[in-house]
């Protein structure tokens, strides 16, 4: 239940303000902004507890961040009704994906390898920034990494909630709660009736769905294949972009699996039987629930939590997926470890390049490192000529013998 809680508190106290800021830049006023926020927590919440109920599975589902990112460039160019025509657009598509299966398959192409190493670059930044954080606010980070570390050693399965708890009583003994002031007024959505304009759904659509697919949905099915699930990548990709689609009239521009707050519900630190982790899904659908029913006060709860609080507990929740992902994916050697590397290191760096993401320029990356590395090779990586191949076939030349019978060496 905690963990639920904690991956709720990670998905909207910092990517949050993205989406203020894009719906800022197209100059909507509170209501529309509001009503943006409402579909993308009630998508993600009704989706996570029906998807987490029906597999048995934690299923986490957030709003794209890659996707808010991408719109601070481009939604201020265009009608907002435009904008949500792309939206639509870029949501049926990936239903249609999810739904029959091609981005299944494309995802089962490739290497375990590279899959892992895509989770592991996108969670490393996050760790790295908790060091960040400690250094900058010593009393709140420090007391939420000291907890933890704690934890870890006196009572494991508590480790992250006695974080959470250390670092909150810091924060509010420091005054880092000073500016906190909660309207509990339900939020009215807003319609928007959605129009299409072929350059929005160019410079919209269209980037949108690459960057939600492969930034989010690709890292979000590897968090549940690195603990030991197996998802249908048809039913959680296909259901999540459904919801989304009926949604986005009302401002919402995409849903998607979770990756960042997923890897904290499905790891041993939610619970040590992954029969039992469901129940994270559950409480973080319910959470978004809640966020979507108050989400004109509860915007300003999330945005008066301390940085470096969020910062530190986002750290210490991730340490236990990382370390897994990174066996993982340094697990292989030759050309697919090689290609694994390129693709963490990559997607670490934080690269933004055309409006997308750097989880899909790693992805991208490794892939074309593993396809020139072991194309005209065997399994094992070594070259195999046309004539050798064709000797596979017939029967093996005989090893060479001295006069006694013996096989010579070499």
């Amino acid at each position: 239940m905690v963990a639920g809680v904690v991956a709720v508190v990670v998905s909207y106290a910092g990517p949050f303000a993205l989406v203020v800021e894009a719906a800022q830049r197209a100059g909507l006023d509170a209501a529309h902004t509001a009503s943006w926020v409402w579909a993308l927590a009630l998508g993600s919440g009704v989706s996570g507890v029906l998807l987490s109920l029906f597999t048995r599975t934690p299923v986490v589902v957030a709003f794209s961040t890659p996707g808010a990112a991408l719109l601070l460039g481009v939604l201020g160019g265009y009608r907002f009704s435009d904008a949500v025509g792309a939206f639509l657009l870029a949501s049926l598509l990936a239903a249609v994906l999810g739904f029959t299966g091609w981005f299944g398959r494309v995802l089962a192409a490739l290497p375990q390898p590279l899959l892992t190493a895509l989770l592991a670059g996108a969670l490393l930044p996050f760790v790295i920034r908790a060091a960040g954080a400690v250094a900058t606010a010593p009393l709140i980070a420090g007391s939420t990494v000291g907890a933890f570390l704690l934890g870890r050693r006196l009572a494991e399965r508590y480790a992250v909630p006695l974080a959470l708890l250390a670092g909150a009583s810091a924060a509010a003994l420091t005054g880092g709660f000073a500016g906190l002031s909660l309207d509990l007024s339900p939020t009215r959505p807003v319609w928007t009736t959605p129009t299409l304009d072929p350059s929005a759904l160019l410079a919209i659509g269209l980037p949108l769905l690459l960057v939600t697919m492969a930034s989010q949905n690709a890292p979000g099915l590897a968090v549940l294949r690195s603990s030991g699930y197996a998802p249908d990548d048809r039913l959680l990709v296909g259901s999540v972009s459904a919801v989304s689609a009926v949604l986005t009239p009302f401002g919402g521009h995409a849903t998607n699996l979770a990756a960042l707050s997923a890897a904290i519900c499905t790891g041993p630190d939610a619970h040590p039987d992954p029969g039992r982790r469901y129940v994270a899904g559950l409480v973080c659908g319910v959470g978004n629930l809640l966020v979507a029913l108050f989400s004109t006060g509860l915007v300003s709860v999330f945005a008066a939590l301390p940085a470096e609080l969020v910062a530190a507990l986002a750290g210490t929740a991730l340490l236990a997926p990382l370390l897994a992902a990174l066996r993982s994916s340094m697990e292989a050697d030759g050309p697919t470890g090689t290609a694994a590397l390129v693709t963490l290191v990559v997607t670490a760096s934080g690269l933004t390049a055309a409006g997308v993401g750097s989880a899909f320029w790693g992805l991208l990356t490794g892939t074309c490192v593993w396809l020139v590395l072991t194309a005209g090779r065997g399994a094992s990586g070594a070259r195999v000529s046309g004539s050798r191949r064709r000797r596979r076939a017939g029967p093996a030349a005989p090893a060479p013998r001295d006069p006694s019978g013996a096989p010579v060496a070499g």
